[in-house]
């Protein structure tokens, strides 16, 4: 009986294929199996982004959400529809995981951070071998795009989901001298209002599908709309004073 096989999160990075690591591309080449999330109906935009490097014949397992909006997570139909998928996926996993076969899984970004491998990685680690290969996150490619600084010295930098309710945006944008915001989408005009509230509108800035090559970078100040994709970020500089 052979050894089980090895789970293998890869960060293909924030869009722009040659941002990948050297790491990342010589193990998707390797893999047995290359394992990669979707919206049903639409390619895997991390599959796209890793495409040179996956060997013809590969055996690919696509995983595609049941749900793809951005719903509030404390509704009860989101999380259990959302928890089955992810406990379906481990499963579908585990069986080549057991046949002793490696599972690359794709993950736009970094794999560890706001990536939908870490839940299949919580239920899988405790019984299987991992890896992480880590991944230029798609906030620093955006600051990249935007050829903007972000924070130095004791500037604090927060990450904040545009799911957040919009009292506490407005509290937590004003409370830190950096901002990303993350999960633009629909919430854009939630994230505006919030912004003009913490007073950082005039600083904050758009970027649209960072580093990929129909990118856009702009105040969102000048933004004549509230429409923005899923691939969108707001991006507020510290920097206020320093030398």
């Amino acid at each position: 009986m052979s050894a089980p096989g090895c789970l293998i999160g890869v960060g293909v990075g924030p869009g722009d294929p040659e941002l990948m690591t050297l790491k990342a591309a010589r193990l998707i080449g390797a893999a047995d199996i290359v394992a990669h999330f979707a919206k049903a109906g639409n390619d895997s935009h991390a599959r796209r982004i890793a495409a040179a490097h996956v060997r013809p014949g590969t055996v690919e397992l696509p995983l595609l959400y049941p749900v793809t909006t951005e719903s509030p997570k404390d509704g009860a139909d989101y999380r259990e529809r959302i928890a089955a998928f992810y406990a379906e996926s481990a499963d579908r996993l585990a069986a080549h995981l057991d046949a002793g076969r490696d599972v690359v899984v794709l993950s736009e970004g970094d794999p560890l951070f706001y990536g939908s491998y870490m839940h299949l990685h919580i239920r899988l680690a405790p019984h299987y071998r991992t890896q992480i290969v880590p991944g230029v996150t798609g906030m620093a490619g955006c600051w990249s795009s935007a050829a903007t600084p972000i924070a130095q010295g004791d500037d604090v930098l927060s990450v904040l989901p545009g799911t957040l309710p919009e009292d506490q945006l407005a509290r937590r944008i004003a409370g830190a001298d950096a901002v990303v915001i993350m999960k633009v989408g629909r919430n854009l005009p939630k994230i505006r209002r919030a912004l003009a509230a913490a007073g950082r509108l005039d600083r904050a800035i758009y970027v649209e599908r960072g580093t990929m090559a129909d990118g856009l970078t702009m105040r969102l100040s000048d933004r004549p709309d509230d429409r923005a994709p899923y691939f969108s970020i707001i991006l507020v500089p510290g920097w206020v004073g320093q030398p």
